[in-house]
């Protein structure tokens, strides 16, 4: 995943870049970068961020960088911003989204004259890279961004800085948000969380709809392409990826968190003795839930983060495992003989939840009820890139399903999305068998979708039913 801030200001606008920036370093893990322009022009830092936080590394260029405009990203993926020169001028560049013909539009860079691209460490091009070439394939930025919009098989939102201001672009369908804020007689944001400038003088402005572009200089904005009606923004922003004060379409993502554990307990028999959340999506989850049910809501372990990364910083599976469980410190009186309902957001790989059971049971809890707070994954995304997942074997439902029905698994994956269908219910016991849950009750899809609160036909719910 990744997240992107730009800043458009009459005065220096660095620091507010710097942490701007910083706000968004819960969608990314592996790059972070700042690009800005004023009186000397184009200059840029990148970092490495696995082994320490944004704010670490990039302390120092906000000693060094100058300029009225920038832009920063935090990425999982590819170095950026870029820095591009061609025939439409200088500009720097960041995205975020998933591009799935990759190698169909680097062969069509080929033919209509790109020469080469950097090639990154393991044999991949620079995603963002791609999309300047196919921008610079046009006679404007804006054809550029509209023609990447269109031939793009995914999503690509883009946020890009000239001389002269920022072109911000929300992908086709407008899965991932780009949000504009306003500072008084100072200048204007672009920022794909909107709370990352709330605490910066920064005040709601303008959300771009989907497919829409806007032009942002420090003096105002400019709508430059009209946004389209169709909409599929991505119900896991809510679910997991968002900031809990961030707000998308209208909707909080607590807020929306609390209806979603209210909904979980409604459908709910178990009487608990606490409920509890992972921490720390699924803490919110757990507080509606709690509120709903009137069982006390509690913390039976803490997250421990002083000192220690992110879970899914690691690439070795069993390192991330490790990181894991080693940050989740027991609170024994609160674990001790006691029945716990438990709330994740969801269920991947189920690793980590079943390292978690064993480790509340070893703590000496009597009984753990896991409830996630969406339903089963059965699809990978193609959408974003939400996981380093390389196959939809990856998912725990998916390895059931193929030992329920081998060869025809995959098309009868589509038989398991149904919460009142037999293969449902068997499905869900396998799962809750194999990862020692006392009991297993997902999140209904339907409930799932009233628990955001905009029209179903505007969410993007294909990980969980398969449809686009």
């Amino acid at each position: 995943m990744g997240g992107f801030f730009g800043v458009a200001s009459k005065k220096d606008c660095v620091v507010d870049l710097f942490f701007g920036t910083d706000y968004h370093s819960h969608l990314g893990t592996r790059r972070g970068g700042m690009a800005v322009y004023g009186e000397n022009g184009f200059n840029r830092s990148i970092h490495n961020i696995e082994n320490a936080p944004f704010r670490t590394k990039f302390e120092r260029d906000v000693e060094v960088l100058k300029g009225n405009l920038g832009i920063g990203c935090i990425s999982d993926y590819e170095p950026q911003p870029l820095l591009v020169q061609s025939h439409l001028g200088s500009f720097a560049i960041t995205t975020v989204g998933k591009i799935n013909n990759i190698d169909e539009l680097v062969q069509e860079a080929y033919r209509k004259g790109s020469t080469h691209f950097l090639e990154m460490s393991g044999g991949s091009i620079n995603a963002t890279e791609l999309v300047a070439a196919l921008i610079n394939q046009k006679d404007s930025l804006v054809e550029g961004i509209q023609y990447v919009q269109e031939v793009v098989d995914g999503s690509m939102t883009m946020l890009i800085m000239t001389s002269k201001g920022l072109y911000g672009a929300r992908d086709r369908y407008g899965r991932t948000p780009v949000m504009i804020g306003k500072k008084e007689d100072e200048g204007y944001c672009v920022s794909f969380e909107n709370f990352a400038y709330m605490n910066l003088g920064y005040k709601d402005y303008y959300e771009l709809g989907p497919s829409e572009i806007v032009f942002v200089t420090p003096e105002g904005m400019e709508k430059v392409s009209a946004p389209r009606e169709e909409m599929k923004i991505c119900t896991f922003l809510w679910i997991y990826y968002g900031y809990p004060t961030s707000t998308y379409e209208g909707v909080n993502v607590e807020t929306m968190r609390y209806k979603c554990g209210e909904m979980l307990a409604r459908r709910d028999n178990v009487k608990p003795d606490l409920v509890a959340g992972v921490p720390d999506s699924g803490i919110a989850h757990a507080v509606g839930y709690a509120n709903a049910s009137g069982i006390p809501f509690a913390r039976p372990f803490i997250k421990y983060t002083p000192t220690w990364s992110r879970s899914f910083m690691p690439t070795n599976q069993s390192q991330r495992n490790l990181v894991a469980h080693m940050k989740l410190i027991p609170v024994d009186p609160l674990i001790r003989d006691k029945s716990l309902l438990l709330i994740d957001d969801s269920i991947v790989r189920g690793t980590q939840l079943r390292e978690t059971t064993e480790f509340l049971y070893e703590s000496g809890a009597k009984e753990v009820h896991i409830r996630p707070a969406c339903p089963p994954l059965l699809y990978g995304c193609p959408y974003l890139n939400f996981s380093r997942s390389n196959s939809d074997l990856d998912l725990i439902t998916r390895r059931i399903i193929l030992e329920r029905e081998g060869d025809k698994a995959d098309e009868r994956v589509g038989d398991y999305t149904d919460p009142d269908s037999q293969n449902y219910k068997e499905m869900n016991d396998e799962i809750c068998k194999q990862l020692k849950f006392t009991s297993l009750r997902y999140h209904r899809l339907d409930d799932m979708i009233e628990s955001v609160g905009i029209k179903p036909c505007k969410l993007c719910t294909y990980c969980w039913n398969g449809k686009k």
